[in-house]
């Protein structure tokens, strides 16, 4: 049976091509991530069974997600009765169906309650509403997820009088209890759905709630009345009798394309078994050939914010660019972001993978530095249920960091490193503690990597206001040493080492045509690799003939492999997480199915199934060592790109 189900109602939102291409496997989706692992990283599973306390009388409809008219039976039986609370109460009618989080039913009065891992602040009234009216667009989905579960309910009983909810953290709530994330943990057994055991039976033994409700009944009724539009001017309405056309029906439904969401498309790579959705609505409706797709277009403009104007005026491929278009405006002291746009069309047009540097202004910057020099990276989450008595939810987390020494005789120390990961610990002062003796030994600049180091230390700071550790006054002066206040808060501060942003530096200074307009360090790294001898004559040598130390690589590792596609990029290198296990025990393994840890998201991931999951001593450790491999490699990578700038300056 094809039913237009809610999730494929919100990606026919996001286009309704997508609604094509979604179940056939012959075409990449590079969205088909694991559900389990990104429930688990932003803490869903754990707001759902804290949810489900609020309704102790609740019964769940369980059953094959696929067995669409078995779960709505169940359903309906469960309906016959005056009162009653359902979980996942299922509703089929004419093609559509849905699942409701918690669904309260007394008589004829029904609360539809949408249960999300999200955030808010009571005291906001208007969080759903945009700057320039109409729906903030963060919230759009989860508003038109909530209006298509209250239409097929309403189509399913129409005598129904229901009011719309989304249950989700406060946050102006404080955990009353140490210890309250531990009461949720997540099981996952083979070929089965995800559960969540909840150590307590009632609201009362974990004291006060971190969830509450937000009343969304009257945008729900102004999007069922077509206040609001879906696609390209739609109404709510004539987009679901749309979407289920489309996906039932299988044909393709040549919706037009547009910038965003083709620029965003998850349909889009080809190769190995499988064609691009991207290739086939471009040949469908634009009659591109292969010499259309090989022109370079707009798509990957770094930052390109007036992309989807100019591609409703027609303009999809960069030689139809000029600098009125992009709007560029030059700066004699740095790189705006204007300029990097046109010097990344123009570099691509002219084939030229020449390295922009602005010499003089990247010298004089790095003049300014003082020995020894200092590279931070940290590794950190938001857990929605928070760890300990006086926390809020989504509170920041910083579980570990990697701290490189570069010398001024060119020693390059991997000198320290910090990890947490002891369940339900609190780890930020812990971390911060790690963090002052690491860096307070010398005056020498520090570096972070974009803005994320700083606005940690600024929540750190909040924390330890509101703490009663002993030290705290020690901390806060050594933390305001080396950040700097940002936002509205009422205490401002910018430290005599307030760490040196190197991407801010790269931005300002620097173009290479390899990181294809990207500024994140995992595509500057690479791209510097590249275009470095210098870079690739060192570390393509053991650790320990470079004068370069590591705390969790051997003496004989070596950084870099050289084909003839070009530098290997560091990251794909790092080992698999279990490189070391015997297949006895891979196979005696429950619930760590991580296989590669390297990028930031799969390290959040990582600390959420320690912290969630009930995994042997010997999962957590193995984690652990990818965790500060990876982790080491962010740190070494900072310090390789400041190498690559030494080089440019001097040469």
């Amino acid at each position: 049976m094809k039913v237009l189900t809610k999730s494929r109602f919100k990606l026919g939102l996001e286009c309704p091509n997508k609604l094509y291409y979604t179940d056939k496997k012959e075409y990449s989706n590079s969205k088909s991530a694991d559900p389990f692992l990104e429930a688990l990283a932003h803490g869903g599973f754990q707001v759902e069974a804290l949810s489900k306390l609020h309704y102790p009388d609740g019964i769940l409809v369980e059953g094959n997600g696929g067995d669409y008219q078995g779960l709505w039976e169940q359903t309906r039986q469960l309906l016959k009765q005056e009162n009653v609370v359902i979980f996942e109460a299922a509703f089929l009618i004419d093609g559509l169906f849905v699942r409701t989080d918690i669904l309260v039913k007394k008589g004829d009065k029904i609360e539809l309650i949408e249960v999300k891992a999200k955030s808010f602040d009571p005291l906001k009234e208007d969080i759903f509403v945009g700057k320039r009216g109409g729906l903030n667009k963060d919230w759009k989905p989860y508003l038109m997820d909530i209006a298509f579960q209250k239409n097929v309910m309403q189509l399913c009983y129409p005598n129904w009088n229901i009011k719309s909810f989304i249950m989700m953290a406060d946050k102006s709530k404080k955990a009353s209890i140490n210890g309250l994330n531990e009461l949720f943990r997540v099981v996952k057994e083979d070929g089965k759905k995800p559960k969540t055991i909840c150590k307590v039976s009632s609201l009362s033994e974990i004291g006060n709630s971190v969830l509450g409700r937000k009343n969304v009944t009257h945008i729900v009724a102004d999007i069922e009345a077509n206040s609001e539009k879906t696609n390209k001017g739609m109404h709510f309405q004539d987009s679901i009798k749309q979407f289920k056309e489309i996906y039932q029906k299988g044909d393709y439904p040549n919706h037009s394309t547009s910038y965003k969401p083709c620029r965003d498309c998850e349909f889009k790579e080809e190769g190995d078994g499988f064609k691009s959705g991207f290739k086939e609505c471009f040949k469908k409706q634009h009659f591109w050939s292969e010499k259309e797709f090989n022109k370079p277009n707009i798509f990957n403009i770094w930052n390109f914010r007036k992309g989807t104007r100019i591609f409703e005026d027609g303009i999809v491929f960069k030689e139809d660019l000029n600098e009125e278009i992009i709007g560029l405006k030059e700066d004699p002291f740095r790189l705006t972001d204007s300029h990097r746009q046109w010097m990344q069309v123009q570099k691509e047009l002219t084939n030229d993978d020449s390295i922009y540097v602005d010499k003089s202004g990247l010298k004089e910057e790095m003049d300014s530095w003082d020995f020894p020099l200092h590279f931070i990276d940290f590794e950190t989450s938001t857990m929605a249920i928070p760890f300990n008595e006086g926390l809020k939810p989504y509170e920041q987390i910083a579980f570990q960091f990697s701290h490189h020494i570069y010398h001024e005789d060119g020693k390059i120390e991997h000198a320290t490193e910090y990890i947490n990961n002891v369940v339900g610990e609190f780890p930020n002062f812990k971390f911060l503690r790690a963090l002052k003796k690491a860096l307070e030994n010398d005056n020498g600049t520090i570096f972070k990597y974009s803005t994320h180091e700083n606005t940690i230390l600024n929540a750190i700071f909040y924390q330890l206001i509101e703490s009663e550790e002993p030290d705290k006054e020690e901390l806060i002066g050594f933390l305001q040493d080396i950040s700097q206040s940002k936002g509205k808060g009422a205490v401002k501060w910018k430290g005599n080492r307030n760490m040196v942003d190197l991407c801010d530096v790269e931005k300002r200074y620097y173009y290479n045509p390899f990181t294809n307009g990207s500024n994140s360090l995992k595509f500057v790294l690479p791209a510097s690799l590249n275009s470095s001898k210098f870079l690739q004559e060192k570390y393509s040598k053991p650790l320990g003939q470079i004068n370069v130390t590591s705390k969790n690589f051997d003496n004989d590792h070596i950084w870099l492999e050289i084909d003839d596609q070009g530098v290997k990029n560091p990251y794909k290198m790092l080992p698999p997480v279990f490189s070391e296990w015997s297949a006895e025990e891979m196979d005696a393994m429950v619930i760590s199915d991580i296989e590669e840890l390297n990028n930031g998201g799969a390290a959040l991931t990582a600390y959420g199934k320690m912290q969630y999951t009930d995994m042997s001593q010997n999962e957590i450790d193995a984690l652990t060592k990818s965790l500060l491999k990876y982790c080491e490699l962010d740190t070494l990578a900072m310090v390789m790109v400041f190498e690559h700038f030494k080089e440019l300056i001097e040469s």
